[in-house]
């Protein structure tokens, strides 16, 4: 099949170059309109029940997390011009627009923000005695014209305690501005650059004012993170490039080899991008890992491909054919060893995690694509350019690579019990490293502590105590039963709890409404800003007019049945381990508030979501590295038919795992989304060179009539000088991920280098010596006699193999 195969490549090259050629220009064009991702979500699967609380929570109330927070901690605020900068900077925000397709050729404008609410946009409650009723009255009409103007309105404050610890605090300067975006355009691929030109904006009234401002809120990390993510994915995809291309210039000392390696993998990144678009895919901080890692992994086919070329070559000076045996004999194993890479990226695809699944549907696609461009391009394009020169297969004699090589083949012979030893003591330590591993995850969980992001939050915790949105929604299951005093007093006394957590800012609710309608009633005297009593209900009650909102904040506190209600609070970002432990305790306190057998309550908000689906997600990959580990050990049974040379193929692949692992425990890296992928990349690609090792054993096992001991050692020697040039660039193409300003991809690089390194002595030390010290029990006779060849066993009879003398038969 491979040589009927070879020989179609060979014939037809012109039309597969211009095939590939004109997919790549496609795939370029489709990969312009990738998108970005802005949100947190898609860690949990729809049918979650986490999920469903939170689109619940949506339906019956409002999207949650849609606010930018500006921050600011200067007496000079309350300055007139200051101040008067402050009351302009909310209207200059409010003024953004964003262009919206309305048809082909037709745009609206629409603006970015709904509302700002600040010291300087602010209501106070007042009471209509002929309507009976509440309304809205603003602090300040207008831009204030006078220092005693600006006094006012800050005295009106401090007169108003629903304001307390929101827009002001007590012998404390601290202040904010809550700019409301549009929720509808925000969350759509419409939004243009609204939340950088309300960045642009803040920062210009720093410049102007000289007061130092801070900037958070879910959509402004959300777009800080998301535009790191575009600029790494550029970034690396250039480290790759760079890096590979450097290492194939000292391998093989010509450019026109690392020139042609550099162009297969470069439209295999052209590929990736455009396979995302067609799947219409967002680019996540996940996805954005995908191009960068086609050329990593794309580079070592070229390398398999070229040295095979470059040996053939070498033996007989027919380009030819040693075209068409490169093929022959390098398609086969290259194919099942990209083949089980991408099997180790396509377990993702049973996980129910959306950001997983679609990760793993484009790296397996991505990485068989890569294997299809380079056995077809490489021999094409070599088939047109000159034979390479005796400079040019000089690499094939490399000194330093072959006394490496016969360095291991000594450490086989004869000193197999140390590499047992090492394996051991790595067993041991890796079992004790791996307990002490932790498992956490926060919003900001990857970013510098010196990123503006991180600064700029911490300020908020210190402050606000957090900007993370946390809800609690109170399901009465009666119908108007959320504003009967009874319930009110109970989430009055749910907040007082909230309240002794330094985790919680301030946190507002019904009652909070109802407190600050009653001190509006009596003409806003604070000492009357508390719960409405018994008999103050039948006089207030009709001035409330039921709906419990509080138009300035533009915060919905009850549903349209009076059913459910909820209260809402931010968190500080404090990690899934710490979030955890906190909601064990606060759960029992709710419970004993509300009786599970008469309420419902639900804990929810952005910050819930992204702790529940950061828990799901790595559950999920542990469960796919187990489900990769499986199907593996299938494979490698049914290609070696042999149960026992399957089970023994696997050690020197999990070997390494558990080193890695053990690694993170004693340095203290946790266990997280962007960390625990190191073990699904590590092992998928550390396969391969165990498929090509045990491909070649039995190769020599049918070519030295069986002498296992001959075989392994000549086994070493052919897949050993592969294993380190692949090696050699996977170390360095994966260690280029520690430029990344995200802490999880740095410690991803490091430790997917560290892993296949280790990977590599295993399957060169570990391997061969299992095969020698239990020849018998594992290299049975089924072993012999593959189900499907790797490599074209019959051919690859070397010439210098077959003597022929004269005088005999």
């Amino acid at each position: 099949m491979w040589s009927k195969f070879a020989s179609f490549v060979l014939r037809a090259r012109v039309f597969l170059l211009i095939f590939i050629a004109a997919v790549t220009v496609f795939m370029g064009w489709k990969g312009t309109q990738v998108k970005m991702s802005y949100e947190f979500g898609g860690l949990l699967p729809k049918h979650d029940s986490t999920y469903i609380e939170y689109r619940k929570f949506i339906d019956n109330f409002s999207q949650d997390g849609n606010v930018v927070i500006i921050g600011v901690e200067d007496e000079k605020l309350y300055e007139l011009e200051s101040f008067q900068k402050w009351y302009d900077l909310a209207n200059n925000l409010k003024s953004i627009k964003v262009d919206v397709p309305v048809s082909s050729e037709e745009v609206e404008s629409v603006a970015a923000v709904d509302s700002v609410f600040s010291l300087a946009h602010s209501y106070e409650l007042k009471k209509d005695t002929v309507l009976r009723r509440f309304y809205f009255d603003p602090l300040i009409m207008g831009r204030p014209q006078s220092q005693s103007q600006v006094d006012s309105v800050v005295a009106k404050m401090k007169r108003l305690p629903f304001y307390k610890d929101l827009l002001y605090k007590v012998d404390d300067p601290a202040t904010i501005m809550m700019v409301f975006l549009n929720a509808e355009l925000f969350n759509s691929e419409n939004r243009g650059n609204s939340v950088q030109d309300i960045d642009a904006t803040v920062a210009a009234f720093e410049a102007d004012t000289g007061i130092k401002t801070y900037l958070s809120g879910l959509p402004y990390i959300r777009t800080e993170m998301t535009d790191k993510v575009k600029a790494e994915l550029r970034l690396f995809i250039l480290l790759a490039a760079a890096v590979t291309a450097l290492l194939l210039l000292l391998f093989f000392r010509n450019f026109r080899v690392m020139l042609v390696c550099m162009t297969v993998v470069g439209v295999g990144v052209v590929w990736s991008l455009g396979f995302i678009a067609l799947f219409d895919y967002p680019i996540t901080l996940l996805m954005g890992l995908i191009p960068p890692l086609m050329i990593v992994i794309g580079v070592p086919n070229c390398i398999y491909l070229v040295n095979k070329y470059h040996a053939e070559y070498k033996k007989h000076g027919n380009k030819a054919k040693a075209l068409k045996r490169v093929v022959m004999k390098v398609g086969n194993a290259t194919l099942l060893t990209n083949a089980t890479t991408a099997m180790g990226f396509a377990t993702f695809i049973f996980v129910e995690s959306g950001i997983l699944k679609q990760f793993g549907v484009i790296a397996s696609i991505c990485i068989m694509a890569v294997f299809v461009i380079s056995i077809l391009s490489i021999p094409s394009v070599f088939s047109f350019l000159a034979p390479p020169k005796q400079k040019h297969v000089r690499h094939l004699d490399r000194k330093w690579v072959f006394n490496a090589v016969n360095g291991l083949v000594n450490v086989v012979s004869n000193h197999r019990t140390i590499v047992y030893i090492i394996t051991g003591v790595i067993l041991v330590g890796g079992v004790y490293g791996i307990s002490l591993m932790e498992t956490t995850g926060n919003v900001v969980d990857d970013l510098p502590q010196e990123d503006k992001v991180i600064v700029d939050l911490q300020w908020f915790e210190s402050k606000y105590n957090g900007v993370m949105p946390f809800e609690v929604v109170v399901n009465t299951n009666k119908p108007g039963a959320a504003t009967r005093r009874s319930n009110l007093k109970k989430i009055d006394k749910l907040q007082m709890i909230l309240s002794e957590y330094p985790q919680f800012s301030r946190s507002l609710s019904i009652v909070d409404a109802s407190k600050f309608a009653k001190q509006a009633f009596y003409n806003g005297n604070p000492d009357r800003y508390t719960m409405i009593n018994r008999n103050e209900e039948s006089f207030i009650g009709p001035y409330l007019q039921g709906d419990y909102n509080t138009e300035g904040a533009e915060t919905s506190f009850i549903d349209s049945t009076r059913q459910r209600t909820r209260i809402s609070a931010q968190v500080a970002d404090i990690g899934t381990k710490e979030m955890d432990a906190l909601l064990d305790e606060l759960r029992p306190r709710i419970d004993s508030i509300f009786p599970a057998e008469k309420y419902d309550v639900t804990l929810t908000g952005t910050s819930i979501v992204y702790l529940e689906g950061t828990n799901y997600m790595v559950k999920n990959l542990l469960v796919s590295l187990l489900l990769a580990i499986g199907v593996i050990a299938v494979v490698m049974l049914v290609l070696f038919r042999s149960g026992r040379m399957a089970l023994i193929a696997l050690l020197p692949n999990v070997i390494p795992l558990i080193f890695t692992g053990a690694v993170m425990g004693f340095s203290g890296i946790p266990i997280k989304p962007s960390t625990i992928l190191v073990f699904s990349i590590a092992f998928g690609i550390s396969v391969d060179d165990t498929i090509h090792f045990l491909a070649k054993y039995r190769q020599e096992l049918k070519l030295k009539a069986w002498n296992i001991k001959d075989s392994v050692l000549l086994a070493v020697k052919e897949t050993g000088v592969s294993m380190m040039y692949t090696s050699i660039v996977l170390f360095f193409g994966f260690g280029m991920f520690s430029n990344s300003e995200f802490e999880g991809t740095r410690a991803l690089g490091i430790l997917v280098s560290m892993t296949l390194l280790v990977a590599m002595f295993a399957n060169l030390l570990l391997l061969p010596s299992l095969l020698l010290s239990f020849e018998k029990w594992i290299t049975t006779k089924a072993f012999k006699e593959p189900l499907l060849e790797l490599i074209d066993e019959e051919e690859d009879i070397e010439l210098e193999e077959l003597k022929v003398r004269k005088g005999q038969d």
